[in-house]
């Protein structure tokens, strides 16, 4: 280990004390001593308890004060009363490291959540770090260490290999750990965070990114209790080439801004989360079978730098399969090249030579045809992974032989690919595969999922890293929210264009500023109060004369006029622009991360499609055209069927320059809402045709009091 993590002395102790030590060896006090005396840990265990001179063998000492050292870690098994004098008495000894099975704490109420932050402060104040409380602990195989009381290891220990997990909670912790171990994987490290009062999921994933042990780090968790220090170790897994595979349950609705906002609308938490994790490396899962596979598809830590597959099959069906869940999720299935194709051809006429490459059940008649098509696949094909559909074939104890002979030369010589096969049949000889190095998966679909996660993990190492952050300068906010003129007026000076416009008292007014504009114009309401103007008829377009002008603004006045309480501050004119494509941009604050953007095809539409992207703030314009472009409708912007495409910099320019305004405005600006945004064809630019901006009124009132 390493040892710079603040908590390596929880999960790499020398030495351990149990407080509340029972001799019950299935009772919370009385596990843990039974499994390290069982698995051989090599270090010292020191049993704490009044009543008893020996425990399942050992030296028990009555207190804490008795202990001949001071423990690396202690694990606390005593009733929640007792933790405080039990951290004190610890701390007077040195111990630096404690982790809390007992219960009884913030998951109770205020008042236990008072005796909790108590607790924090108590063992702060030694230099302690504490795990939990109400927490099932830590194991660590590669030293036989198991400061945990899971019950998980009643029917056997986990297997040593570089997959760690890093869960709060305790039980399906420890059903991930069980899972694995089952399945045949290496998983040597677990630590599950409980309560979190003090160390965290981000912690643990953070010792296990700095651990010289654990290559790829698994994750379970419920709520983000510190965005910066979990967005920090996930930055450090992914400098580090560990890839994360994050489940993260209580996936909310839709917030409750939803009807007065569209951005909120489309930024529920989950799926804030997901953007904001995702991209700081984390590979954001659903559930427990794919973290499965993901794991032990990343654990050999064969990375391909090519995001691409290749499928090699016995049958064509089974190609097919593959091929449709791999366009399903977005890896890509480039054909063989043309003379590839011919070659392969000539060895077998009824190949189909393409990718997938079916070189039909004759392989298995020819085994030299199975070896001739991996082969092109790897080397005149370039896939980052091939996967080669066997079935029950390759699990036949009999053909296995051939079939090994046939792929495993390959696995040596293209290191840095995958090889995996599909395969059915005795798991002794699927064993031989696994041990040759090539991946064994029973189901077509799911190694296509795990490959591409594999495969996206490592395309995305060879790219730039992270840009710098743009500059932010502090933003001064009204203090009232602005109308849609005030909120033009306020995104202008963060540079965010809108067409031509003027707010007018009169309908004369509205005939001049129409005048200097040139017709075709739009006009609409100008109220802080009514933001979907079009809904009540306080939107007019083609206005084309100034009779249509006084018409438009008496008409508009009188929409405005039923809607009980709507502070009116005029009537906006603007030269009506044509002939670009409708986008929506926003920005919706977000309790755990902080301002977010989001981009989608705007428009009436925009919550029916629900195609959209979303990134914190800030950023620069590359990124934002990346934002862009990563939307499923992006081929409308790019000039789909023959169109012209539109100004993308401009977009680009502006959603960065919307992204900055956001961080510089500070927690009172609640959301802003651009919709639509025309995005003119290429060079003519974007501009935003309606604006809102919410504030939280009661946070200025606050400052003010």
């Amino acid at each position: 280990m390493t040892g710079k993590s603040p908590v390596d002395g929880l999960i790499a102790p020398r030495s351990v004390a149990i407080i509340g030590a029972s001799d019950n060896p299935t009772r919370i006090g009385g596990r843990p001593i039974a499994a390290m005396l069982k698995a051989g840990f090599a270090g010292r265990i020191l049993p704490v308890n009044p009543k008893k001179e020996m425990v399942q063998g050992l030296p028990c000492f009555p207190d804490v004060d008795s202990l001949p050292l001071a423990p690396d870690v202690a694990l606390i098994a005593v009733p929640a009363k007792l933790v405080p004098e039990s951290i004190e008495a610890l701390g007077r000894k040195g111990c630096k490291a404690a982790t809390l099975f007992s219960a009884g704490f913030a998951e109770t109420g205020a008042e236990g959540e008072a005796a909790q932050r108590d607790l924090v402060a108590r063992a702060h104040r030694y230099g302690m770090r504490l795990l939990g409380p109400n927490t099932l602990g830590v194991y660590n195989t590669n030293i036989n260490f198991f400061g945990t009381f899971s019950s998980s290891l009643d029917s056997g220990f986990p297997l040593p290999g570089n997959i760690g997990i890093a869960s709060q909670s305790g039980a399906f912790g420890a059903h991930l750990g069980a899972l694995a171990r089952d399945l045949g994987l290496g998983c040597s490290v677990l630590i599950t965070t409980g309560n979190e009062a003090d160390i965290t999921v981000a912690d643990a994933i953070c010792w296990m990114a700095e651990s010289d042990t654990i290559d790829v780090i698994c994750s379970y968790m419920e709520a983000i209790n510190d965005a910066s220090r979990l967005l920090a170790a996930l930055d450090i897994a992914r400098d580090a080439g560990k890839p994360v595979l994050l489940l993260k349950s209580g996936r909310s609705e839709i917030g409750a801004r939803a009807a007065a906002s569209h951005t909120a609308s489309l930024t529920g938490d989950a799926v804030v989360a997901d953007a904001v994790l995702s991209d700081h490396g984390a590979i954001i899962l659903r559930d427990p079978e794919s973290m499965m596979d993901i794991a032990y598809a990343a654990s050999r830590m064969v990375l391909p730098a090519r995001h691409s597959l290749g499928v090699v099959t016995v049958s064509g069906g089974a190609g097919i399969v593959a091929s449709d869940e791999a366009e399903r999720i977005g890896l890509p299935m480039p054909p063989m090249p043309e003379a590839a194709q011919a070659r392969l051809l000539d060895l077998l006429p009824y190949a189909s030579a393409v990718n997938p490459l079916d070189c039909t059940a004759q392989a298995l008649n020819e085994p030299a045809l199975l070896e001739q098509f991996t082969r092109a696949g790897l080397e005149d094909g370039g896939y980052g992974a091939v996967l080669c559909f066997l079935t029950y074939v390759a699990g036949s104890r009999e053909i296995s032989e051939v079939i090994l002979n046939a792929l495993a030369p390959l696995r040596a010589q293209y290191p840095d690919r995958i090889l995996a096969i599909c395969a059915l049949g005795d798991p002794q000889v699927l064993r031989r595969y696994d041990d040759a190095g090539i991946l064994v998966f029973n189901d077509p679909c799911r190694a296509v999922r795990a490959l591409d996660a594999v495969l996206r993990h490592g395309a995305a190492r060879t790219q730039v890293g992270p840009a710098k952050p743009p500059l932010v300068r502090p933003v001064n906010l009204p203090t009232t929210p602005p109308d849609e003129a005030g909120a033009k007026a306020i995104l202008a000076e963060a540079g965010i264009a809108a067409a031509p416009e003027q707010a007018v008292q009169t309908a004369e007014e509205a005939v001049a500023a129409a005048a200097r504009f040139g017709y075709p114009v739009v006009m609409k309401i100008l109220s802080p109060d009514i933001l979907h103007k079009s809904d009540i008829g306080a939107v007019k377009l083609n206005i084309c004369d100034a009779d249509g002008v006084r018409d438009a603004h008496a008409a508009i006045l009188e929409a405005a006029a039923h809607v009980p309480g709507a502070r009116i501050s005029g009537v906006l004119v603007a030269k009506q622009l044509s002939g670009g494509i409708e986008c929506l941009m926003g920005i919706n604050r977000d309790p755990t991360f902080g301002p977010m953007a989001v981009f989608g095809i705007g428009g009436i539409f925009v919550e029916l499609l629900n195609d959209v992207a979303l990134r914190a703030c800030p950023f620069g314009s590359e990124e934002a055209r990346e934002m862009i472009l990563s939307i499923r409708h992006a081929s409308v912007l790019q000039g789909a069927r023959g169109a012209e495409p539109a100004d993308i910099d401009a977009l680009a320019k502006m959603l960065s320059n919307l992204s900055v305004f956001a961080a510089g405005a500070g927690d009172r600006l609640v959301s802003v809402d651009l919709n639509p945004v025309l995005a003119m064809p290429e060079g003519q630019g974007a501009f935003a045709l309606d604006a809102v901006i919410e504030l939280d009124v009661e946070q200025e009132q606050a400052v003010d009091n």
